[in-house]
Order: structure tokens, then sequence, then C-alpha cells
């Protein structure tokens, strides 16, 4: 394959604090790699010292010659002025250069070249752009195309970003943290774009199925330093693990040795001099070996929650609207202990003002909710991760607790706490404003654990959070003695920690579905299937159905074929009744999920069993009519 990049022995660092060191790597045509590393190592500053954004202290960067990239930051940036369709055109290509003299060219009086910018339109075929600049923001739930860029949310600019990356038609594309403020069928679109396209990518997100499904290479940033798995994400944690393993046996057999050759450094100093010089100079590069602080850094959220009685929540005939939006329609639940409730949907159909209802920050328009009195909540919201930019993180915490109860009489002082979730005492001691957007976000769901808190309630708590954190968030919810409520577009993230879901469907239509996300989209595609089947039948006129090629002349069914249709009318009417009787069911919400997928696939074969018969019948009937 052919190289597009090559990165040489590239160091930053920030004053004392070195971000990565004589790093190197490449790039090929084709390749798609996944950059994994805990918050504050370095990924975001990696990417824009490749985009151009940002310096460098040392080292080499090369890319093929005209090599088209694009780059979707974390936080994009545009003139306030620009309408939505502008913005797309803002980082652009050829294409768009040749679209923004077409329009020049209309605004100036006689239209000077026009007819040559004419042929070049036509040549590059720029009449279809902005079409397909519209298609693909109404992919990412972008319609209002002429909106102002100012008036636009971060989530909205986010993706409005994404597609001006997307539609400049890069070789290389850089993508920090894409799935941020997209939904569950805008990733997946997203995830389907990327792989039927033949691009090359750099990519970081935290969405492990993201990762998994699109990239075939991982790069992990850590400890200074740069690894490469030549395969996804499942395999990237199998060799990770056997690299740690290989690295701390490393540590302690260099440790063994090191005590050996320390005592031979320190017998008779005068006559060391006598002695080998390549043992000293090997005694000093077996100290750094030796000397190593080697730790898989886990983030342990091992907080005690306090007790929670039997009464939680009832919802009670709960209706809320704004304007002709419903967002709740007769919404009635009783929420039960040590419950882990998912909620999904698509952006605005009322997720997070469900979530503020329950909070008692948005009142609803009708109905009762009555909260348990030992109910203790813990608050994870976006709106919540607000700091004193110039304060220092030990005093955040200390603010609010200068000892922290871990539950068994343990306990820990605000520093310690802060240790268990990576933050280094220089690191405690900096100020809020040098942290990174993932620290910044770890820092917050440390204040709201420290609290002891029953009930988490975690309004997308996976944004910016680096994978290793979510790996014990997830192991610490799973084993949580409490309720929780989980609004999240990470699939990964919801499969492992909630035991049913609430799909909010838009217009106040919510469903419960017992089980995790992965099994609600494998039973979603099988009702998908059969609704796109019913269609089609009905579709079909009534008299193709019952057409048949009929022999000339009339005949008398022969025994066989009366038996036959006689039994045909008794299997139909037992078949109709089971097929009501699935129908039934899989509408009353009590099904498992595993009742639930085999209804679901015997459905579409009964359905064909019973289209079958009816046409045989149907056959012998004409018979017996003729």
């Amino acid at each position: 394959m052919n190289s597009i990049l090559q990165v040489e022995n590239l160091t930053k660092s920030f004053g004392d604090l070195v971000l990565f060191e004589n790093i190197s790597f490449g790039l090929a045509e084709g390749q798609r790699v996944g950059l994994i590393a805990k918050n504050g190592s370095g990924k975001s500053t990696l990417l824009n010292i490749l985009s151009g954004k940002e310096g460098y202290d040392s080292g080499h960067i090369a890319f093929r010659r005209d090599l088209r990239v694009g780059y979707l930051e974390q936080d994009p940036h545009y003139p306030e002025e620009l309408t939505v369709l502008e913005a797309c055109f803002w980082h652009g290509n050829a294409v768009t250069a040749l679209i923004k003299e077409y329009e020049r060219c209309m605004e100036t009086e006689g239209h000077p070249g026009l007819d040559d910018l004419l042929a070049r339109m036509e040549h590059e075929k720029a009449w279809e752009y902005e079409q397909k600049a519209k298609q693909i923001l109404s992919q990412l739930k972008i319609f209002d195309f002429g909106q102002r860029v100012g008036s636009l949310s971060g989530g909205q600019l986010k993706r409005v970003a994404l597609a001006n990356t997307l539609i400049t038609e890069p070789e290389l594309l850089i993508l920090d943290e894409p799935t941020n403020h997209l939904d569950l069928d805008m990733t997946e679109w997203l995830e389907e774009y990327l792989r039927r396209n033949s691009l090359s990518l750099l990519m970081v997100t935290h969405d492990r199925y993201f990762l998994d499904r699109v990239c075939s290479e991982i790069m992990e940033l850590d400890g200074h330093a740069l690894y490469q798995y030549k395969g996804n994400y499942s395999y990237y944690l199998e060799k990770r693990q056997e690299r740690m393993e290989a690295k701390t046996a490393e540590i302690e057999r260099a440790n063994n040795l090191y005590r050996t050759e320390l005592e031979w450094m320190r017998r008779m100093p005068q006559a060391r001099g006598h002695k080998a010089r390549y043992r000293e100079e090997a005694f000093y590069e077996l100290e750094k070996v030796a000397k190593q602080r080697f730790r898989d850094d886990n983030v342990k959220l091992d907080v005690k929650a306090s007790y929670i009685g039997s009464k939680i929540f009832e919802a009670d005939h709960l209706y809320k609207s704004f304007g002709d939006l419903k967002i709740l329609d007769d919404f009635s639940y009783i929420f039960a202990r040590y419950e882990k409730m998912g909620i999904i949907g698509n952006n605005g159909t009322g997720k997070s003002t469900f979530i503020k209802i329950l909070m008692g920050q948005v009142q609803p328009d009708s109905g009762t909710l009555d909260i348990g009195e030992t109910v203790r909540f813990g608050y994870y919201s976006q709106e919540g991760l607000q700091f004193d930019e110039q304060m220092k993180v030990i005093d955040v915490v200390q603010n609010i607790a200068e000892v922290i109860e871990l539950g068994d009489g343990k306990r820990l002082t605000a520093s310690q706490f802060l240790q268990h979730f990576l933050f280094t005492p220089e690191k405690q001691h900096s100020y809020v404003y040098k942290l990174s957007g993932g620290e910044r976000r770890r820092l917050y769901l440390c204040t709201v654990l420290m609290r002891n808190p029953n009930f988490l309630v975690l309004d997308e708590p996976t944004n910016d959070l680096d994978i290793v954190t979510l790996n014990v968030l997830e192991e610490y919810l799973r084993g949580f003695r409490g309720c929780v409520i989980v609004v999240s577009h990470d699939r990964y993230f919801m499969d492992k920690v909630v035991d049913h879901l609430l799909v909010f469907n838009g217009q106040g239509d919510i469903r419960d579905f017992p089980g995790n996300y992965t099994q609600y989209r494998d039973w979603r595609e099988v009702k998908e299937q059969q609704d796109k089947e019913k269609e089609r039948l009905a579709a079909k006129p009534q008299e193709e159905k019952t057409r048949r090629v009929r022999p000339e002349g009339k005949r008398r069914m022969t025994f066989k074929e009366r038996k036959e249709f006689e039994a045909l009318e008794q299997e139909i009417a037992v078949l109709e009744q089971e097929k009501k009787e699935i129908e039934d069911a899989l509408c009353s919400g009590t099904l498992s999920v595993a009742e639930l997928t085999e209804k679901s696939k015997r459905l579409p074969v009964l359905t064909d069993e019973i289209d079958g018969k009816t046409m045989r019948w149907l056959e012998l009937s004409e018979i017996e009519e003729s």
C-alpha cells in the first residue's frame, strides 16, 4: 500500500508535562486506525498537530503531496453569521472553491467569465454538490439549511462540522470524537458511511462498537510512548493485556537483578575504576527499568451507596408538551428497587426533559410524580459540568467533603479519593482551566459519586470519557447497590449496564423493552422486515393472489384433493389463531427477551405458512366451484 502520512520522532510537551516523546508511525492508503489513550495523554493534541492547528517540539511530519485531508475537531468553530449550508462549504476543496467563485460571478454585474465557470461547474459535477450536502445534513437530522450558525446548539454545530468534513470528500479523514452528539440512528448511519467508502481514517472515539466495526488497527498512547496493534478493538484488548503482563514481568526481573548490581556498585568505591566500564553503564540502564512505576491505572469507583427503601418513584398519568411537541402523553410507571434503566431515542424526543421532570427541574403539565423518602439522587448532566476555572482540582472536591465514606468503616481523604480517579498529586494542585475535556468530566463524575447517592441519574455520561474510565464505570454501575437511569448513545455502555430500556419514539410514544440495546436492535430489525412484508402483501392486487392457470373444461375434485381441502380449512384456522396469540403477546410488553426473540422469529414463518395454505385452498375451491 502507498504511504500517505509518515510521522517520525514526534515530541510534544507543555512545560514540565510531556505528552509524548519520540513517537513514530505511518498511515497507508485505505488504513483505518483508532487512537486510544487516557484523558490528558494528548490524543486531541496529536490530531491538532497533524492538522496543522498546533505546533510540536521536535520531529518530522510528511504527508503525500496533494493529499486531501479532512479534520473534524472536538470543538469546531464557525463565523456566527454563516448559514448551515454556507458552513458546509467553509472548509472546502476545489469544488467548493469553484461554487464560491460561481456565486461571486452571479453577484457581479455583467457576470464576467460565466461561460467558462459553467463549463467547469459541469465538468466538476458541482451542481450535485449542494444536493449531496443537504443529503448528509438530513442524515444528521439538520433540516433548516438557512439557520444561522450562531443559533445552533453545541451538538448541532458538531454535526454541521461533521457534514462539512464529509462533503469535502477527503482521502484522509481525521476525526476527534465523531459520535459525540449523534443519536443511535445517526451513529449507525456514519458507521455504514465510513465502512463503504475507501478513504483512510485516523480517529479518536470512546464508542467501542463504532471502533470495532470501523477500524482495523489500534494505536495506543501510553506513558509518553505509542503502541500499535494490527487488529480491531477486541484484538487490542487481548494484546494490551499481554503487553501489560510482559512489562510487569520485565520490571520484576529488573528489580531482582538491580539489587545484585547495586550491591556490587557499593562495594569498594576506590576499586571501581578497575571494573569493566560497560557494567557501570549497564547498571544505570537497568536502574531506569527497575524504577519504572508501571501501573494499569484504573479508576476505583468503590463508593458506598446510601440505604434505599422499597419505594423509589411512581409516575401517575404524566403529561408534558411544548406547543405541538408531546413529550409525555399519559405516562405512568412504577420504578423498582435496584432497577437499572436505559433511555434511548432520537434527539428531540424528550429524554432529557423526562429526566428533568424526575429531578424536579421541570414541572409536568398534569399528573403526579411521587418520590420515595429515602431516595438520594446523584445527577450527572450536560449542564452540570461547570466549575470555577480559577479553582484548584483539590479545592473543588474539598468544598464538598474533606473525607469520603467508602463503607465497611473505610474512609479516604479528598486527595486520596482524587488519586483513585487518576488525578496525581501534581494534577490535584493544578487549576481547573488546565484540565482536558475528559479530565473535567472525570472530576465532575467524582463530585457526583462522592456524595454517596443511592439513585444515579446519568445524562450522557460517556461523552469525552476515555475507554479506561468507561470500563471501570461500567463495572461499578453493574455492582451498584442502588437504582440507575442512564441516557446514552453509547451502545456498548448500555449493553453492559442496563437491564431494560425505555424507548422514546417521539410525540409521547414511549415503549418499555425488556433487554439491552443490542437485543432491542435485533428485535427492531425483525419487526421492520415483518412490516415491509405486510406492506408488500397489502400492495399486491387481490386478483394476483388468486390468479392461476386453469385447464380448459370442467373437472371435479379427486378423493385425495377433497381430503386435502377439508384439512386445509382446519390447518389455516389453527395457524390464524396461533398468529393472533403471538401478535397479542408481542404487544403486551410482558415477554422476556428470549420469548420476544423466539416469537418475533416465529411470526414471519407463520405468515408464509398461512399464505401458502390459503393459496392452495383457493386453487382447490375453484375446482369445487367449477
